[in-house]
């Protein structure tokens, strides 16, 4: 049973569509993942710093256009809080990356089955 040539285009373009896509998807979730870890690194490094400096240290917070002078066990659990969701994120972001690899190798498995049974 043959396939008519114009579905088998339409098909292959769709095919073909998806796996481009995905390939899209990819490098996007990638930059994602990487913006992640460098937002934790930074989060580390900061904690790691106020972690150095006496509990009686005057720390300030950025808000808006004014700094505002918060205690620094209050800075750290923001901070920890933080590294956790970016933590999660990354989790998250991890899965979506496993789904769209899976998709774009079936997509691509799929036009070479496609294209071998033509050739047969």
């Amino acid at each position: 049973m043959s396939i008519p040539n114009e579905a088998l285009q339409k098909l292959l373009q769709e095919i073909e569509t998806r796996a481009v896509a995905s390939q899209q998807q990819i490098s996007l979730t990638k930059t994602h993942m990487t913006a992640k870890q460098r937002e934790i690194r930074m989060l580390q490094l900061t904690s790691k710093e106020l972690s150095e400096l006496p509990s009686e240290t005057n720390v300030y917070e950025g808000c808006g256009k004014m700094f505002v002078n918060v205690p620094i066990n209050t800075v750290n659990k923001r901070l920890t809080r933080e590294s956790g969701e970016a933590a999660t994120e990354i989790t998250n972001l991890e899965k979506k990356l496993q789904y769209h690899e899976t998709t774009n190798q079936k997509s691509r498995e799929n036009l070479e089955a496609i294209l071998k049974s033509g050739r047969a």
